[in-house]
């Protein structure tokens, strides 16, 4: 087995751990607060603290990335994952939980980032969609096992958190045993003015591509963060809410490797088009049969065979629009536009839940899947990036 493929199945366990947190951190704090009578829409906004840590410290990260390199950037963003995962058992509080989340938010998208653009740095145009795949999957995987813990807090309120926090510092070990690397430098040393101006040209020329991360983010923070609060107040019971919400992640693995592969036969903008128009009408029925479990199970499923895979498609997308020197750029922009549609997502739904509490849930997903969809049958691209700043 070649340093490379050893390097990328590394890389994707550990982004496949960090899926396990997510997952099971939005849920088991929903129904924690649910539980002890917190509203809805309070609930979503602590939701939110996650994606406001990655929204913040977004600006900041590739001057370190570029000066230190991926390996050091990875471990660190790793690292406060894991103690911020140690601390929640410590004190059960809204506003210290709050500030974990945040700080969970800036680890997080550390390791993601980092990950992401060595991955997308070093693959092959050619299997670029097929690698990219394959870490969607493995981020789909711990997503999809994180909500099936949320039994446990029968057991101990804790007990999620500890599993989780021991999963979390395995994965971060295996780091150690990279070599460092760079990404590619052009000719202007790293500089927040200079991050600024490359968010710029990201924007104008890959803003189609943004659009992607941030829709999945909207779905997947509103699923995991909405729902189970929507399910508990509509009859539905945790047992069942531990089933439904990995549905959605075992779609999105089922179909993300050939979706992936297709997007590197067919372009990434067709195969787009059909995810965004099919996963529409797939939530848009899925309202009308949301009192059944068994009839959810089958709409999340497939559901996320169809737009689980937005993520990666989205971040393939950007691959293809931008110059390598812009991926480190694109990639930050990528994480940003995720931690938008994830703090929307949480607190559209909460507010939606609250003051609509007749309405499907679902619409609100249905009707942001349909402006994407607009969006991307609409888009031009318009000539190629200059590669001089």
């Amino acid at each position: 087995m070649t340093i490379n493929r050893i390097r990328f199945l590394i890389l994707v366990v550990l982004v496949g751990i960090s899926g396990f947190s997510q997952g099971m951190l939005l849920p088991i704090i929903s129904i924690i607060f649910e539980q002890e009578g917190i509203s809805s829409s309070l609930n979503g906004l602590h939701a939110t603290a996650l994606y406001i840590g990655i929204l913040i410290a977004s600006p900041f990260m590739e001057y370190p990335l570029r000066k230190y390199g991926y390996k050091p950037f990875i471990l660190y963003g790793g690292l406060l994952v894991v103690l911020c995962l140690f601390s929640f058992p410590l004190w059960k509080s809204f506003w210290f939980w709050f500030v974990l989340r945040f700080l969970i938010g800036i680890g997080d998208h550390a390791l993601h980032f980092g990950t992401q653009t060595w991955i997308t740095s070093s693959s092959p145009s050619n299997k670029l969609g097929r690698n990219l795949s394959v870490y969607g999957i493995s981020f789909g995987v711990g997503f999809a096992l994180g909500p099936a813990i949320a039994p446990l807090l029968h057991i101990h309120p804790a007990l999620p958190f500890i599993i989780t926090s021991i999963a979390s510092l395995i994965a971060w070990s295996l780091i150690v045993w990279l070599k460092n690397e760079y990404p590619e430098q052009d000719d202007h040393s790293p500089s927040f003015f200079r991050t600024m101006k490359r968010f710029g040209k990201v924007m104008k020329y890959g803003w189609i591509s943004l659009l992607m991360p941030f829709g999945y983010g909207f779905l997947e923070a509103s699923l995991h963060g909405n729902f189970p609060v929507y399910a508990l107040r509509n009859g539905i019971t945790i047992e069942h809410v531990s089933i439904i919400l990995p549905a959605f992640a075992l779609g999105s693995i089922v179909f993300q490797l050939p979706l992936g592969i297709l997007s590197d036969k067919y372009g990434r903008r067709n195969i787009l088009v059909f995810v965004m128009a099919s996963g529409f009408f797939t939530f848009l029925s899925a309202s009308f049969i949301e009192h059944s479990v068994i009839g959810l199970i089958i709409c999340l499923f497939i559901s996320g065979m169809l737009v689980g895979s937005t993520f990666s498609l989205g971040i393939s997308y950007m691959t293809d629009l931008l110059p390598k020197a812009l991926l480190p750029a694109g990639n930050l922009m990528c994480g940003i536009a995720f931690s938008m549609g994830s703090i929307l997502g949480p607190y559209m739904g909460g507010l939606f839940i609250q003051f609509s509490p007749n309405a499907s849930f679902f619409y609100v997903i249905s009707f942001m899947l349909l402006l994407i969809l607009i969006a991307l049958i609409s888009f031009r691209q318009n000539g190629l990036v200059p590669i001089k700043e």
